[in-house]
């Protein structure tokens, strides 16, 4: 059976000093001539001369200091809240894989401009366009096309989810919910802007805090969604590092294609 099947790569590398993220994480690169083999000398007790195969070097390892809600992961319900439908919110390592490994779905949102909401009649208007309803346990992925502008400031140029959306989703029976840009929600200096004009607080991370209401989780900074050649019929694996307690963890996101 797997033999037959397309795996296309929805993910984006974790990398030093990213521009697209505003917390960049930063990776020391430990090279087999130098420290690599410095290291191997003061665990293992050899000289560089005894290191025949590699012709006196080392290992290569890395150094990664990171948040774990940089490049693809996958968001928690403990990432919005303590609590969430009135229980004690899921860490990362407490989200059963089952959500994780699912029937996949494209929403095409491309339409939808820099700040813009995606609204509960954006995501029905969307199905209907590719004829399908959704059931429970399907990846919702919206394509937003930011993962085109990975590299530059625009990236975090977006369309986002709010409070509604979410909540209409998981209505449905969606566990995991993910987009093509940096952040479920409206870009950060939208809701800002909107708190600012009118003092309404509700403008503020609607789509992660409606978490606290209904549980759910979510993948954010997928990419390449346009490679999948179709809107549903496929699978998606987003499984997560499992890290005790933690409020997220990287994955690399992959859909499942049969060919032909």
């Amino acid at each position: 059976m797997l033999k037959d099947l397309r795996i296309i790569d929805l993910s984006v590398p974790l990398e030093n000093g990213a521009v697209s993220e505003p917390l960049p994480g930063s990776i020391r690169y430990v090279e087999h001539d130098k420290e690599g083999r410095e290291q191997m000398q003061q665990l293992l007790g050899v000289n560089p001369d005894d290191l025949v195969y590699s012709d006196g070097n080392g290992w290569a390892i890395d150094e990664v200091h990171a948040i774990t809600h940089t490049a693809t992961h996958v968001d928690a319900p403990y990432h919005y809240g303590a609590t969430a439908g009135g229980e004690p919110a899921k860490r990362i390592d407490e989200v059963p894989l089952e959500w994780c490994f699912a029937p996949g779905v494209v929403l095409d949102m491309r339409h939808k401009g820099d700040g813009e909401l995606i609204a509960v009649d954006d995501l029905q208007a969307a199905l209907d366009k590719i004829d399908y309803q959704l059931q429970p346990r399907d990846i919702v992925m919206l394509q937003t096309g930011a993962d085109k502008r990975l590299e530059s400031k625009e990236y975090f140029q977006q369309p986002g989810l709010g409070r509604e959306g979410v909540l209409w989703l998981v209505e449905q029976g969606v566990k995991v919910i993910g987009i093509d840009a940096y952040t479920l929600d409206r870009p950060f200096a939208a809701m800002v802007a909107d708190y600012r004009r009118t003092g309404d607080g509700r403008f503020i991370w609607p789509a992660h805090f409606a978490g606290i209401t209904a549980e759910y989780c979510q993948i954010e900074k997928l990419a390449n969604l346009d490679l999948i050649p179709q809107p549903h019929g496929f699978y998606v694996s987003c499984l997560p590092v499992k890290i005790k307690g933690a409020s997220a963890a990287w994955c690399r996101a992959v859909a499942l294609v049969a060919e032909g």
